[in-house]
């Protein structure tokens, strides 16, 4: 496929096809059975839109490639010591509480704040890329995917430097179900790291949950592989549960749905400077038209959740403003531990603190970004999210 940018011209690199992809996985791990293999459909509208419109680098389509590939190694090697350890599926997972609201508004800090409490557990950033234990891995001691996990993460900042401040990269932090999810094809982590618009409308008319059952029995597996974990409770978190809350809020029906709050003013830019930060991992887009898209993306994002959230309920929700988190944020952490059922005592104020001592936001570089780069305008910011601002931000 050609495409332009900006005056020059190049032949965007192309995904396999599914067969092509499926057969590398089975390859890399010797096993054959994906178990239920609904998330085809998905898998084959994602690589179409990848083909026609993500205008992908050779080096980032390869990088693709092994995203996709690994994510199906994973499903192989979980569906594998499923058979063979029927127990797994007898684990009892308890997820608490679900972070959703506009991306940058804190949620990330805010996960990790809430999961380092004593009782409470979450996803680990290398799990999230590599769910399934590696061949030979000694049971508890998971150093060949914590080194995959750290060479991704080197890889990525050597190729965009800027997203050592835009957001915190650790294998072994808490970080985001979607990564897990995006490996079945169901997530907005696909278009936060493909350029793949058709797909994210798409994706916004078809039925997700198979997607959230599965990641039911993915947190059984991980809760299986770390037995510390039993009889915690869960925190799962991602700003792109904003346009699904209605899936997420019914696959974990008694999860406290919190719900992060900033400026729009601040939350555009800042996005869309970080979405600019991955696209530059594998594809070729101007700044403008990464801000064009998702600015309206967002925008998307924030209807379907006001609509979502008044047939969910108020009583599901907390609310957290970003501004009280900066000025108090063991305040506001009790808070949702609290609604989550962990009182707050000596060992969590401790371990609260502990946790903000060696994560504060000047430890890492200054995350610069502005409207004026992206074609974003202020008005229109304003005048899109003029109720969410006027409830949340102005009123809070």
């Amino acid at each position: 496929m050609m495409a332009s940018i900006g005056s020059e011209e190049f032949t965007a690199a192309q995904l396999p096809g599914r067969e092509v992809l499926l057969e590398q996985a089975g390859v890399r791990t010797g096993l054959s059975d994906f178990g239920d293999e609904w998330f085809f459909e998905p898998m084959d509208h994602f690589l179409a839109a990848a083909n026609s419109e993500a205008r992908l680098t050779p080096e980032g389509a390869a990088g693709q490639v092994e995203v996709i590939v690994k994510g199906l190694a994973s499903r192989l090697r979980m569906v594998e010591d499923i058979r063979r350890h029927p127990e797994i599926l007898d684990e009892q997972v308890e997820v608490a509480g679900i972070i959703l609201g506009l991306p940058r508004t804190g949620s990330t800090i805010f996960h990790r704040l809430l999961a380092s409490a004593p009782g409470m557990t979450a996803i680990r950033w290398f799990e999230a890329q590599n769910y399934a234990p590696f061949p030979g891995e000694e049971h508890g001691n998971p150093q060949e995917r914590r080194a995959y996990a750290q060479a991704m993460i080197d890889g990525w900042l050597q190729a965009a430097p800027e997203l050592a401040s835009i957001h915190p990269l650790d294998p072994d932090a808490p970080d985001e179900e979607i990564l897990v999810l995006g490996q079945m094809f169901v997530s907005t982590m696909i278009e936060g790291m493909s350029y793949v618009p058709s797909f994210s409308r798409w994706l916004d008319n078809y039925d997700q949950s198979r997607g959230h059952e599965d990641l039911k029995t993915i947190l059984k597996y991980l809760q299986w592989q770390v037995p510390e974990r039993r009889g915690c409770k869960w925190i799962l978190k991602s700003p792109s549960n904003l346009p699904y809350t209605e899936i997420a809020a019914s696959a974990f029906p008694d999860a406290v749905l919190v719900m992060t709050h900033r400026d729009p003013l601040d939350v555009v830019p800042s996005y869309v400077s970080m979405e600019a930060a991955l696209y530059k991992l594998s594809a070729c887009l101007t700044d403008r038209e990464v801000g064009t898209f998702w600015f309206r993306r967002l925008v998307e994002w924030m209807r379907r959740f006001e609509a979502a959230r008044e047939r969910i309920g108020e009583d599901r929700f907390i609310d957290i403003d970003y501004r009280a988190v900066g000025r108090e944020p063991l305040v506001q952490a009790e808070r949702v531990l609290a609604r989550m059922g962990i009182a707050s005592d000596a060992s969590m104020e401790a371990a609260l603190t502990e946790f903000l001592a060696g994560n504060k936001r000047e430890q890492r570089p200054l995350h610069d970004y502005s409207l004026e780069k992206f074609g974003l305008d202020e008005a229109a910011i304003r005048a899109e999210f003029a109720a969410y601002r006027a409830r949340y931000i102005d009123n809070p």
